[in-house]
């Protein structure tokens, strides 16, 4: 991350009169403390508002003008309502994430309305909760194109080993399913996530192949389809 982007990203993390020590900024921003004491004199040697000390936390004063978001009131619900959803049925990562927007859409919104309008609940199926474990592992493999080592169970309880290829994570509302080329299999295989006994790095990177990306797959569902009709 450049020094430019840490400083703007300090901003945010300090809006909405919110208390962080460098400690926590640091693990955020996965730097040293060090690094968030050099970065914050920076900023308050330019005249930005950061009160506070080491050992005790920083805190930007509201005054501090910070471009504001614009939201209609369906825009502000929508994105409550999908982070909710992502609180409710994602990784550990991707919930920290989402609570850290919910935080910030508070701190611009118009009377800091509440982060719960009437009627807006996610609450994750068992299915979805026995998947969470492994979807940060999954997310990050299908971004870095990392193989995947799993164990996994079927229907009927019989355990396989796996090497595979992560191309797409999906959610269908309770169960999340991995979309992948199968290594043994020489084809494409989908996963349910919570049948996983484990699933982590694999030391092989793969390449965006012809035949074995995930566009070839949904080619060959549309062909399936098309056969069947």
């Amino acid at each position: 991350m450049r020094r430019a982007d840490r400083l703007f990203e300090i901003l945010q993390l300090l809006r909405g009169g919110r208390l962080r020590t460098a400690r926590e900024l640091a693990a955020l921003l996965e730097v040293s403390t060090r690094t968030i004491w050099r970065d914050v004199a920076a900023l308050q040697a330019q005249g930005v508002p950061i009160d506070g000390e080491r050992g005790v936390g920083y805190v930007l004063r509201d005054d501090f003008f910070l471009p504001p978001l614009a939201l209609k009131r369906e825009e502000f619900e929508a994105l409550v309502w999908g982070s909710n959803l992502v609180v409710a049925f994602g990784d550990s990562g991707l919930a920290q994430a989402a609570r850290e927007l919910q935080i910030k859409i508070a701190a611009v919104s118009s009377g800091r309305q509440a982060l719960a309008p009437h009627g807006l609940t996610a609450m994750a199926s068992d299915t979805a909760v026995a998947a969470q474990p492994f979807l940060m592992t999954v997310r990050n493999a299908i971004r870095d194109r990392r193989k995947l080592a799993v164990i996994y169970c079927d229907l009927e309880g019989r355990e396989t080993h796996r090497v595979v290829r992560p191309l797409n994570l999906e959610f269908w509302g309770q169960v999340w399913t991995l979309t992948t080329w199968c290594e043994a299999r020489e084809d494409f295989r989908v996963f349910r996530c919570d049948r996983f006994k484990e699933c982590r790095n694999h030391d092989e990177r793969f390449r965006n192949e012809p035949g074995r990306r995930y566009a070839d797959f949904l080619t060959q569902m549309l062909e399936v389809k098309s056969r069947a009709e």
